[in-house]
């Protein structure tokens, strides 16, 4: 049985979590940059450049990896779950925009039916999927450079 204290020594747990934090972080000065408004909001906020799920699994495969090798079957897997992830948070953007203009359609008379869309930001872009992959990659290199030096 193994203790719950093995946690503070995942790394790659660690790597991941590094990855969402950085990634999220990155999100306000970019949006600063594309909107030229300040909006803190974005660091817990889903969407947007780059993608935290992205860097997420990312860094999640590249630790694997590096720790248990790359012919390994859970970096195989991982990287599975990583494509499979990027592949869902396309998706969902795809089908919320979608849905918002069925409801505009439905809306003819000007009668709103709800005060809120459904949120496009849960999706991604391609590119803010790639973002968020670079940015997981990044950090998963760094954590092993460090970690091994």
């Amino acid at each position: 049985m193994h203790s719950i204290l093995g946690l503070g020594a995942n790394h790659v747990l660690f790597a991941a979590l590094i990855s969402w934090f950085v990634a999220q972080a990155l999100k306000i000065p970019i949006y600063h940059h594309v909107e030229h408004v300040w909006d803190f909001s974005r660091f817990h906020g889903s969407g947007g450049m780059p993608s935290s799920h992205s860097a997420m699994v990312t860094g999640t495969a590249l630790m694997i990896g590096g720790l248990y090798g790359f012919d390994s079957g859970l970096f195989a897997l991982s990287v599975v779950v990583a494509m499979i992830a990027a592949g869902v948070r396309r998706e969902t953007g795809t089908q919320a925009t979608v849905i918002n203009q069925i409801l505009k359609d439905m809306l003819l008379n000007g009668k709103k039916i709800s005060d809120e869309e459904l949120k496009e930001l849960v999706g991604h872009t391609p590119l803010e999927v790639a973002g968020g992959a670079l940015t997981g990659l990044l950090v998963a290199v760094i954590y092993l450079l460090i970690l091994f030096a």
